[in-house]
This record gives structure tokens, sequence and C-alpha cells, in this order.
């Protein structure tokens, strides 16, 4: 996989993560080539890839990640081992216990003298104390800039571990799409783990591919749904196991409930062992599953019985959707999530009768146009923000726009005072026939009762000058030709 492709997406063409401007120009500048790749000349943040690997892995069992940087880069794993915690609960686990981290915290010595010692003794104790069937080492832009070879001493180091050690080359500054993480985790599975296995095939049996952010709820929606067709599910990685990673290369084929989380490794696992892949759309609303749920089934030849079980959801939930829609109908929206979830969200709206203004999504690219197009023909244009993070320039759209609701990572939305709902929710569901019926119950809920987030706004400042509220939001991208 390596061979063919980096693990970083910005090395395929058509790619833009930086841009600013209304949806119609957004699709007419892509169509005719002249959406260029830009840059902001200032930026307030952005998601590092590493975490993405980690969390990408993070509930595998019997398994230790190492990170092999400073202290700060894992910080962000909190949210990952929340998830992991609230996850076994769902499940039934009585015992609840946290994954295995652990951080070689480079220092200024480690970037003169190199780190080393630091990560072979990390691999040491892992083995010691967990006596671990998998041992994941993510790389850091630390590690990447003393140039520690972290392949080589994790091949020294397997010499003598019954563990299957795996590399992982996720150094941040590699990328500046997030998703690019993603790819990297896969790319070392498939070198490491799935290069030494021999899979008899199985013929019901398909790859079903989730992240973290997936709640228990929304996998056993997606498990109904496939075994409506009589399909097994080997659902991976999240909550999965060496011995399920082993099963991948006997599927007939494979899908993932995210749009952008396996893409590129499916495309892999096609050349490689000659499974077919799904690869549609985030199944929220009723449109994106419909087209979710046909998109495999086309793959495993069974396209008349989805459309009669489509059918059969569709006859079941549209009272439920048309008793929602009534609360709904006509309120403003603003978007912000991840490239797949925040597309399939403005999808979703439209069950409901809602009006898009504003989408903020971290990429652009051929997939993301099929979206807009669509969007474009269901609503009227509306403000496109492609960013990630940067929520200077979110805060400052949603003042001028004044949308009635914000769905989406929520934080900044409800510090402004607007209801708000958070679509990447771990917990709850929002995928499938079911989990359109209760997240659209939870944003007519939000809207009917703002009064948390009007209090929150009364009492906290956010740190913007009220002079910025004033400017284009957009006025530090530059390049890009299209580009506001």
């Amino acid at each position: 996989m390596a061979e063919t492709y980096s693990g970083v997406r910005e090395s395929k063409s058509g790619r833009v993560n930086d841009y600013g401007g209304s949806s119609k120009a957004a699709e007419e500048s892509f169509r005719k080539g002249c959406l260029k790749r830009a840059d902001r000349s200032f930026a307030q943040g952005l998601q590092c890839q590493q975490i993405n690997s980690m969390a990408a892995l993070m509930s595998l069992e019997d398994a230790v990640f190492i990170a092999h940087s400073p202290q700060g880069c894992i910080g962000c794993t909190s949210l990952a081992v929340d998830m992991y915690r609230v996850g076994q609960a769902h499940r039934g686990v009585k015992h609840i216990k946290n994954p295995h981290i652990i951080v070689t915290n480079l220092d200024q010595k480690s970037v003169i003298f190199g780190g080393e010692k630091k990560l072979r003794d990390s691999v040491q104790k892992a083995i010691e104390r967990y006596n671990p069937k998998m041992i994941f080492v993510f790389a850091s832009c630390a590690s990447g800039v003393i140039g520690d070879d972290i392949d080589a001493i994790c091949a020294d180091l397997q010499k003598s571990a019954d563990a299957v050690i795996v590399p992982i080359h996720c150094e941040g500054f590699k990328s500046k799409i997030c998703a690019s993480g993603f790819d990297a985790a896969f790319i070392s599975i498939q070198k490491y783990i799935l290069s030494k296995v021999q899979a008899e095939k199985k013929d019901n049996l398909v790859n079903l591919f989730a992240p973290v952010s997936i709640s228990y709820a929304d996998q056993k929606e997606m498990e109904r749904m496939l075994g409506l067709l009589d399909i097994e599910t080997n659902y991976i990685p999240f909550y999965s196991s060496l011995e399920k990673i082993k099963k991948i290369p006997s599927a007939a084929a494979s899908t993932s409930i995210c749009k952008v989380f396996a893409d590129e490794f499916m495309n892999s696992l096609e050349k490689e062992y000659g499974i077919p892949y799904s690869h549609t759309v985030m199944p929220i609303g009723l449109r994106n599953t419909d087209k979710w749920f046909r998109g495999i089934a086309q793959v495993m030849g069974k396209e008349k019985e989805a459309d009669e079980i489509i059918n059969r959801e569709h006859e079941r939930i549209t009272p439920l959707v048309q008793k929602i829609r009534e609360r709904l109908q006509g309120k403003r929206v603003f978007i912000c999530g991840g490239t797949g979830r925040s597309f399939a969200a403005a999808a979703l709206i439209d069950d409901f009768g809602m009006e898009l203004v504003g989408l903020e999504t971290p990429t652009y690219d051929d997939d993301a146009q099929v979206d807009i197009e669509y969007l474009n023909g269901i609503h009227k244009d509306f403000v496109v923000d492609i960013a990630n993070m940067q929520p200077f320039e979110q805060v400052n759209l949603i003042k001028k726009l004044k949308p009635d609701v914000f769905i989406g990572v929520p934080e900044w939305a409800a510090k402004l005072g607007l209801p708000t709902t958070h679509v990447l929710d771990m917990k709850r569901p929002t995928m499938g026939y079911d989990g359109l019926i209760y997240l659209g119950n939870k944003i007519a809920d939000q809207l009917e009762n703002p009064g948390f987030n009007k209090k929150l706004a009364a009492h906290v400042r956010l740190p913007y000058k009220d002079s910025w509220y004033e400017e284009d939001a957009f006025k530090y991208i530059v390049g890009g030709g299209a580009n506001v």
C-alpha cells in the first residue's frame, strides 16, 4: 500500500483544505478546475493526524499504544479514552478499564541525543506490564524532526517479542488534512499484520469500518440493517481485536460508516485481495441512509432485497419524520463537522424542512463536489468554510448569518447562546433509520429549550474583539484563485 499511496492526502490532486465563499461558487470553480489549493496567513489551530491514528485503534483488545512524543501530544486522547470507557458500559462490561497508553516523553535532551533508548524502554515495559498481542508505536512531530528510525527499532525489538509491533508514521507536520492519520494507521496494519495472513473467503462476510466517533447504538443499527440482507458483519477496528483484523482479507466486500475514514484502505484491499467496496456516504438522514444501504447491497448483488427493505423502513418511520418536521420546518441551520458527517447532516436537515445557511468542513474534493451539487439543488446558496478547526472564522460567520440552530461540534456556538446539537455524538444514536428519529427529536428539543446556552453566553466571553465580527471571515485565506 505504501508503494502506491504515501498516506498524505494532499499527495493526491484535487483536495483543497482552505476555502471560504458561496456554495455555488465552490461547485462551479471546482468543476472548471479553478478551485486551487490555498493557505491561511493566520491559523488558530489544526487537528493533528497523530490523534486520528491513535483514536482509530485505541479500543483494540490486548493492545498497548506507545506515543513516541512529548507528553503534550497525547492530551487529545482524553476524548478517545472517554469514548472507550462509555462504549464498554454500553456493551455491558462490568469492570471498565482504560486503554494502555505509554508516552516516551521526548524532551530537549531527546532532541539533541535522540529518543531511541526511551522508545526501546517503553516497548519493553509494555511487554512486561501488559503482555499484549499488539503494540502500536505512533510517531510524532518531535520524533520525526529528531529522525528516530522507528521502523528499524521496532523491527529489532520484534525479533524477541511475541506481540506484533506496529510502527505508525503519523508525524503531525506531514499533512494538514487530519484524515491522513487514519490512512497512516491502516497502511501499517496492511504492512505489518495483513501481509502475513492467509485467509479463506466467506461469501456473506462484509468488513464494516467504523471510527471511534460511532456510538454503540449506531453500530447495532448498521449491523441490524446489514443483517436484514443476511450479511455477517466484521465491525472494525473499533472494539475489535487482532483476530478480527486478521479476518479482513476473508471478506466478500467492504464498506465504511464514515466516507473518509477507510476509503483509501478499502481501495488498497480491492487491489491487494480483490475485495470490492462500497464508497458512498455516511448514513445520516433518509437520503444518505438509503444511498449507503443500496451501495453495499449492490456490491453484494442484493439490490432487489435492499429496495424492499428500504420501502418497509420508510413506511415505518415516515409518520415519525413528519411529526418532527412540524417542529423544525423553516429553521435556519449552520453545520460544522468532519467531511463525511457535515455533508450528511446537511442532507439530513432537508428531511425536516430546514434551511442550510452555512457549512464548515475540513476538506473539499471529488466526493465533496458530489455532495455540494446535491445540496445546491435543495438549498439556497449557502456559505462554505473549508477549515480544519479555525473557530475564529466560525464565530464570525455565525454572528453574520444568525442561524436558528447549530449542528456539529458545539463549544463555540454554544458560547454565543445558539441552540446546539452535536452530530458527532459517540454516546447516542445518529445514524440509520432509527438514528434519524432520535437526532431529529434532539434538534427540536434543543431549539425549544435553549436556556442553558443562553445562560452560558451571558457568563462567557469569547477571545475576540467586537471589531473582528465586522471583518470578512475569510480575510486570512490567501491564494487559491477562486477563494474569497
